[in-house]
């Protein structure tokens, strides 16, 4: 038997807020005939950069988040606006969150922030030659301190565990891809 998707059954709108709806859906499995019951987050797609200046230094933010109530050190990124480009996206992320401005930005990939609840991508890219080009412009919500490391630093600091958000982790890792092609002359990722 292939796999399919579920049909939905139903779909019920259960709360919605500025940055994402959650819904309670229904769907039959094909499988089974069973109707089973899912919670699905619906909001904005996203954006992550990986941001490095001509040093070789990666551009990071610290900011607090209240799920697991801690600090985290993160690369920038954020909501993408409806309607606005993914790279326009990133751009402004980068520059309201750090100050800085890339001299060549270059898109990475697109994956799932995660699936078993969230119907958004993220899409990550790359920003060299970045440069201090003025004042962060943090949203309300947000408080933040820029964090500028040697990319050797930064993968230390994945390792030790200081650098451990998921989507943070993935758009490191797109880098490491980018990188391995680049140093034996392969084809470039994304579009």
């Amino acid at each position: 038997m292939t796999l399919q998707p579920w049909p939905l059954v139903r779909d019920e709108l259960l709360v919605h807020y500025k940055v994402f709806a959650v819904h309670k859906t229904h769907r039959r499995s094909p499988r089974t005939g069973a109707d089973i019951g899912f919670f699905q987050l619906r909001t904005l797609d996203w954006v992550n950069v990986v941001a490095l200046t001509a040093a070789g230094e990666l551009v990071l933010v610290r900011q607090y988040r209240p799920g697991p109530d801690a600090m985290s050190v993160e690369i920038p990124g954020g909501a993408v606006d409806p309607g606005e480009d993914l790279a326009a996206a990133a751009r402004r992320e980068l520059r309201e969150e750090t100050g800085y401005e890339p001299g060549e930005l270059h898109y990475l990939g697109t994956s799932r922030p995660n699936p078993a609840l969230q119907d958004n991508r993220i899409a990550t890219y790359l920003a060299l030659g970045c440069t201090r080009a003025g004042d962060i412009q943090p949203d309300p919500g947000e408080d933040l301190e820029v964090v500028v490391v040697p990319l050797a630093e930064a993968e230390a600091m994945v390792l030790r565990g200081e650098i451990d958000h998921a989507l943070a982790l993935a758009g490191l890792y797109y880098h490491r891809v980018w990188r391995d092609r680049q140093s034996a002359g392969g084809a470039r990722i994304g579009p």
